[in-house]
């Protein structure tokens, strides 16, 4: 009722700050702090993350945000996010004398799209339109109880604004430098600091060296517990041996150098018996250091191991034999492990869930088939690029792991309708079926998968082209089926998608590109039967037409996507029914001369991505 404030009136601050707090969605946070003065600054101490494109005057963005949200805790700041900011400015006065006591939501909106920061020659122009150590500094006083710092190729940050922010954010505890140029002096102010830092990502920082490492250990080694290191090719040995000596609780490393060597990865191992993900990408380690890490890093959950060609069997069988509680494994590109490496993780890795094989052509089906018969827990298997392993091995583990979730097959030759079979009857909890270029597998298999695995939520069969409409049928009883992909799926036609429309109400993403056998009543059909659809893939489908698009888009208004290259049935009138009849779209890929200067000025506000050539 007008005039009778009976929500303000009753409830304390502290429980309608609650109750932002529990707010999930950025909407409806943004809709409760325009209802009036006391719920926009309640709304505003709730907020705990910003996240911020660095491309756009991010350095304004900062210092405007920080004096907005005082409680906030994370800070993502991404140089690959853009913030369009107008060319002609509305508020001419410097930052730091606008006002925003009593002032409404929207206002302060415009003021960050419109206002400009005064240089210091007095231009009004700003001099760089990426995060710089101004930035930081801003970061650093509007932020003080900042826990959680993320830099993603902020190029422009150095030294001097890392010294500024940690000097004034003693709280924070991860901190990710993705590309950032700066230097030691920079990270070794963070090891003096922060002596509550447990996260440090270092990936691509090319200009540091051992140094600002080593001084890192000394000030945070008794609180790190993950690290990541990826091409900075300074860090050597001697930065591994520091940690290992001085950071006792790491827990997850990630190393991806060519200027480690077994000297470094066997000081980690040793000096840190917590760790419990190791990922390594390191062409001059052996098999000595995945010795070192079996016999001193009992606690090892993930192993990640990446285009390794100098170890061979031993290294992984002195993991089964000391990392009894590895549950996660990837083995890429390398060459040189055979059957007998997977037998001894096997035997001695009795809790393994999650086992990736990509590109290992010496492995084969007698290594799988071991894991099948002693891993019971095993939830996610992907098998890429393996020629050797063939349908006894999936039968095996259809056996075996009755818990299993997800299966992954890309350019498996050797496995057929029969590994399916017996992954569908032994597997009924699966939910993710994933095969691409898996030539063998055919209806028999698939439909298999459609009577046992009820759960199913999202199935891709990429250019399986045994695969027909019968299939689909038999799928199309997995009625949470979610996400579907049958690209290059020749034999599929009208009669399997319509089967789909009518059995899986809950599909929101559909790939059907290049089935040439599509036509206008399966559009249909999904239109009246999958109004959740939001992503659709329909390139290369010669058969569609306007009509069949009229048709599904008149139900399915939750559509976000929609691509249409090379449909010579579907004319601009087509394109222009998407734009018009989905509120929600947000990309359309199509020819250019199928959009029309009208559907032009009509999508320009809400499309994203409207036209390509291709």
């Amino acid at each position: 009722m007008r005039g009778h404030d009976r929500i303000n009136t009753c409830l304390p601050d502290e429980l309608i700050f609650e109750v932002f707090r529990r707010l999930d969605s950025k909407p409806s946070r943004d809709a409760c702090s325009l209802v009036c003065k006391r719920w926009l600054a309640l709304e505003r101490l709730s907020r705990t993350t910003l996240r911020i494109g660095a491309t756009g005057s991010p350095d304004l963005v900062v210092d405007l945000l920080a004096r907005l949200f005082r409680n906030v805790r994370t800070v993502h700041i991404d140089e690959r996010l853009n913030i369009s900011l107008p060319t002609h400015p509305v508020i001419t006065q410097p930052i730091r004398s606008i006002p925003n006591s009593g002032r409404r939501r929207g206002t302060d909106i415009a003021a960050v799209s419109s206002v400009r920061l005064h240089s210091a020659n007095g231009s009004g122009v700003l001099d760089s339109n990426s995060l710089s150590d101004a930035g930081m500094t801003a970061i650093g006083d509007g932020f003080p109880k900042l826990e959680k710092l993320s830099l993603i190729w902020c190029s422009n940050v150095s030294s001097i604004g890392l010294i500024s922010l940690a000097d004034k954010c003693k709280m924070l505890k991860s901190l990710d430098l993705q590309g950032c140029y700066v230097g030691d002096q920079g990270l070794a102010a963070v090891g003096q600091c922060c002596k509550q830092l447990e996260d440090l990502n270092l990936r691509f920082c090319e200009g540091l060296t051992d140094v600002c490492v080593v001084e890192l250990a000394l000030g945070v080694g008794n609180s790190l517990k993950s690290l990541g290191i990826t091409a900075c090719a300074k860090i050597t040995d001697t930065a591994m041996e520091a940690v290992g000596l001085h950071c006792k609780s790491l827990e997850n490393l990630s190393l991806d150098a060519e200027c480690i060597h077994n000297k470094g990865v066997v000081s980690v191992a040793q000096g840190c018996p917590a760790l419990k993900s190791l990922k390594l990408q390191c062409i001059n380690v052996t098999d000595e250091a995945l010795t070192a890490v079996g016999t001193s890093c009992s606690s090892l959950e993930v192993l990640a191991l990446y285009s390794f060609q100098k170890f061979t069997d031993k290294g992984l069988r002195a993991i089964g034999k000391g990392c009894k509680k590895l549950k996660n494994l990837i083995v890429s590109d390398c060459y040189f492990l055979s059957d007998n490496a997977l037998e001894s993780i096997a035997t001695g890795c009795k809790e393994l869930t999650h086992l990736e094989v990509n590109g290992c052509h010496n492995i084969g089906t007698l290594g799988l088939e071991s894991i099948g018969k002693s891993c019971p827990r095993l939830t996610e298997l992907a098998l890429l690029y393996c020629q050797r392993i063939g349908n006894f091995a999936l039968s095996e583990v259809g056996r075996g792991c009755q818990f299993l979730q997800s299966l992954h097959l890309v350019d498996c030759s050797s496995i057929g309708d029969e590994a399916i079979c017996n992954i569908a009857k032994g597997c009924r909890n699966l939910k993710k079926l994933h095969i691409r270029r898996c030539y063998e597998i055919g209806n028999k298999g698939v439909v298999a998968v459609g009577e046992y695995c009820r759960s199913l939520t999202g199935l891709s069969l990429r250019f399986c082209d045994r695969v027909g409409d019968q299939a689909l049928i038999a799928v199309a009883q997995c009625s949470s089926l979610q996400y579907l992909n049958v690209s290059g799926c020749h034999q599929i036609g009208d009669a399997g998608l319509i089967a789909i429309a009518r059995g899986c109400p809950q599909l929101s993403y559909l790939d059907v590109s290049v089935l040439q056998n599509l036509g206008d009543m399966a559009m249909a059909e999904l239109g009246e039967g999958c109004p959740n659809l939001k992503d659709i893939v329909l390139s290369h489908c010669r058969q569609l037409t306007d009509v069949g698009i009229n048709h599904l888009v008149k139900s399915c208004t939750m559509l976000t996507s929609c691509h249409m290259v090379y449909c010579p049935g579907i004319t601009s009138a087509g394109v222009a029914t998407v734009v018009s009849s989905c509120p929600n779209i947000k990309k359309v890929l199509v020819e250019k001369c199928k959009v029309s200067p009208r559907t032009k000025r009509r999508a320009a506000s809400v499309i994203s991505y409207l036209c390509v050539d291709l």
